[in-house]
């Protein structure tokens, strides 16, 4: 069906969530930007499209759209079809546990598995939340962990790093959606550069940590997203290894440091033999995101 025949053909909601559900599942497209499959793809596409409540997108199903409407969605999905543009990226948001952000192309779209950690409040390796005081959100990229930090820890003060200058306009936009600007602060910085002197209770961090084989590898969908949040050189360590080694004196005696590593695990434990890495259980299993403890850093 044309793009034309279905401005003609198509009337409701429900009508245009099958129609898009088979062009995605025509075109084998990827889902890895929050959405598992081609049906929450469309759901997310048209629902957030017409700024309707996702968990409540049952109760529009048989609405009629107008032609305006229907036209705007059609462009939407053509343009995820035909282009491989992420539907986050197509709607200027995206959601990570129940947090909107707004995302365009200048960062990474939220993703991490340290959200699901910061739900839960990090427990039970911090009991009181209340003695949190200062935060580092390491790579920061959209401020979505900076801003999951501060409100879990209402007492911290919030870094929110990264290197990219453009992706801090980002963060600084939804900072100020969150009315956090006195507690979360942007800072451009390479690592821990320009953070001379501070030491945090917490360091949280998901920097790049795509090997270069696999960068030739990524499904077209995340050629969007900036390189500069992806590529970590040949074995997906480099941004990694400069971490561990510098983030003992950034921490507090009693801080913690938490990264997510992706599939890196196994490198990271050769090149560490024996620092005593706590894997952090989260959906995707034990081996993506890890905890070392200030004292058990490299001096």
């Amino acid at each position: 069906m044309s793009s034309q025949d279905a401005l003609e053909d198509l009337q409701t909601v429900r009508d245009l969530l099958r129609y898009a559900v088979t062009c995605f599942n025509r075109a084998d497209l990827f889902f890895g930007h929050g959405q598992p499959d081609a049906i929450d793809e469309a759901s997310f596409l048209i629902g957030r499209g017409l700024q309707l409540p996702l968990e409540r997108l049952d109760l529009f199903l048989d609405a009629r759209l107008t032609y305006t409407e229907l036209q705007h969605l059609l462009e939407l999905i053509d343009t995820r079809v035909n282009k491989l543009v992420p539907a986050a990226y197509l709607l200027k948001e995206a959601w990570l546990q129940g947090y909107r952000f707004t995302v365009d192309e200048r960062v990474i779209i939220p993703r991490s598995f340290i959200g699901e950690l910061l739900r839960d409040g990090l427990h039970p390796w911090i009991s009181e939340p209340e003695s949190m005081t200062n935060v580092l959100d390491l790579c920061t990229g959209s401020g979505c962990l900076a801003i999951m930090a501060a409100e879990c820890f209402e007492h911290a003060q919030v870094d929110a790093v990264d290197i990219s200058s453009d992706a801090l306009a980002v963060a600084r936009g939804n900072i100020v959606d969150y009315r956090l600007g006195a507690r979360v602060h942007a800072i451009e910085s390479d690592l821990f550069k320009t953070l001379k002197g501070r030491r945090y209770d917490l360091i949280l961090c998901n920097p790049p940590y795509v090997t270069e084989a696999a960068m030739e590898q990524l499904p077209q969908e995340y050629r969007h997203e900036p390189a500069l949040a992806l590529a970590a050189g040949a074995d997906g360590m480099r941004l990694i290894r400069q971490i561990v080694l510098q983030a003992r004196q950034h921490l507090k005696p009693d801080g913690l440091l938490i990264v997510e590593v992706g599939d890196g695990r196994a490198e990271l434990e050769r090149q560490f033999p024996h620092l005593p890495f706590t894997w952090l259980t989260t959906s995707a299993g034990d081996d993506m995101v890890f905890m070392l403890k200030a004292d058990e850093l490299p001096e």
